[in-house]
């Protein structure tokens, strides 16, 4: 199997995007994370190829999967015959979201 190409738009806090960092570590996949938090650029660019604000948002060759969890980023790689399936535990849950005061305590952090 080739290598996918991934780009993923994560935030830095979020039990989602935990879960995407997880399903592609557990693929063992290399892929170029851009923090929407970190970098409000990289928020725009996930913005306009996702055409929504939700994240995580995870580009595969080229295909943008939005506002996806671990569970979906992780149905698509297998249903599309990039990685065989793997009944590898993760350390952290795939499809869970953070609490709302974590998240916002974050955002608040950076501005």
């Amino acid at each position: 199997m080739d290598t996918p190409e991934i780009t993923a738009y994560l935030k830095t806090y979020c039990g989602w995007s935990a879960g995407v960092r997880a399903v592609l570590a557990k693929y063992n996949l290399p892929y170029t994370e851009k923090d929407i938090i970190q970098n409000p650029a990289f928020r725009w660019e996930m913005e306009t190829k996702s055409g929504q604000p939700l994240s995580p948002c995870v580009e595969i060759n080229g295909q943008v999967l939005a506002d996806v969890s671990g569970e979906e980023v992780e149905k698509y790689l297998i249903d599309n015959r990039l990685v065989q399936a793997s009944g590898a535990q993760t350390d952290v849950p795939l499809n869970a979201p953070c609490p709302t005061e974590v998240h916002e305590g974050q955002v608040k952090l950076n501005f």
